[in-house]
């Protein structure tokens, strides 16, 4: 089974997305017959605007949250046992408040958000959920004295302010949602670590024997999207190998070179930096360089 392997990474993506906007803890033990949450998660005191970069989960993350996440659909027992936890975490934090003779604010106590891939209309109607106005379908809430809601990933609409959860779909909708975290523009946040998690990913399915329908898929949909990275990398590392090789040659062939100049041979590609490596050898001056960097 390779349950584990995506409660690991689900935990861990969480984890990553989170913990600049607040404290994340990951299986964090509750009392009762030692049940786990998958995350917890207390915002900072002082909200970070960056928060909207997350989309939807950056809408979750506003509040103190529990986040539960499954693999495999929810069952009805499973989603009562996070609702347990939720209100073990309930009773823990008033207790604090009391001990503390401080007056518990409502905004204080964690909020409940089962994510599972898909949730039937059956099972909704069973613990009597409703859509909420200015939420995106998908998003299903129980009685407000439940603080909980159910969210549907596979319903959630194909929107970059969804992204982040789709992440953590089956099939088609993650695949869908790792081919638009791919397209990002270069240096978007959170892009290249949760692109090294997904290849982890990746790596952690490949060595099991037991691999459903879904993970072949997934480690398919991955190989040209690894090997494009991996390649890219490679060519970065030789770009900054030449870059530093084509420095040292100048400043011993014409003196040391400022910094202005020293940005503008980094913004050469691969190709102009060996022609200026044969270039330089008639070098006898930082004018003359000058001259060659003006013509490119």
């Amino acid at each position: 089974m390779t349950r584990f392997i995506h409660d690991k990474f689900a935990k861990d993506y969480l984890e990553e997305l989170l913990k600049d906007y607040g404290e994340v803890n990951p299986s964090e033990k509750v009392s009762g017959e030692i049940k786990e949450i998958d995350v917890l998660f207390t915002p900072f005191k002082q909200q970070n605007s960056n928060l909207q970069v997350l989309g939807l989960l950056g809408k979750f993350a506003e509040y103190p949250a529990i986040l539960e996440p499954f693999r495999n659909p929810a069952s009805t027992d499973e989603i009562c046992d996070c609702i347990l936890k939720l209100l073990e975490i309930k009773a823990l934090v008033r207790r604090e408040a009391k001990a503390n003779k401080t007056k518990l604010q409502e905004s204080e106590i964690p909020k409940l958000w089962v994510l599972t891939p898909t949730v039937s209309e059956t099972r909704l109607s069973s613990f009597g959920t409703i859509q909420k106005e200015g939420w995106l379908s998908g998003v299903y809430f129980l009685p407000d004295a439940l603080r909980t809601a159910i969210v549907a990933i596979h319903q959630l609409p194909q929107a970059p302010e969804t992204l982040w959860l789709r992440l953590l779909g089956r099939g088609s909708v993650q695949s869908q949602a790792i081919v638009e975290l791919q397209a990002l523009p270069l240096n978007y946040p959170y892009q290249k670590a949760t692109l090294e998690l997904v290849y982890n990913l990746r790596e952690n399915l490949r060595v099991n024997q037991e691999l459903e329908e879904d993970d072949r898929e997934l480690i398919m949909r991955l190989e040209p999207l690894y090997q494009r990275d991996r390649e890219q990398a490679i060519q970065e590392g030789n770009k900054q190998g030449e870059q530093r090789l084509i420095i040292r040659q100048l400043n011993r062939r014409i003196g040391e070179i400022n910094a202005s100049l020293i940005e503008r041979i980094k913004g050469l590609s691969i190709e102009k930096l060996e022609n200026l490596g044969e270039a330089l050898l008639d070098f006898s001056s930082v004018a003359d360089l000058e001259t060659w960097l003006n013509q490119q």
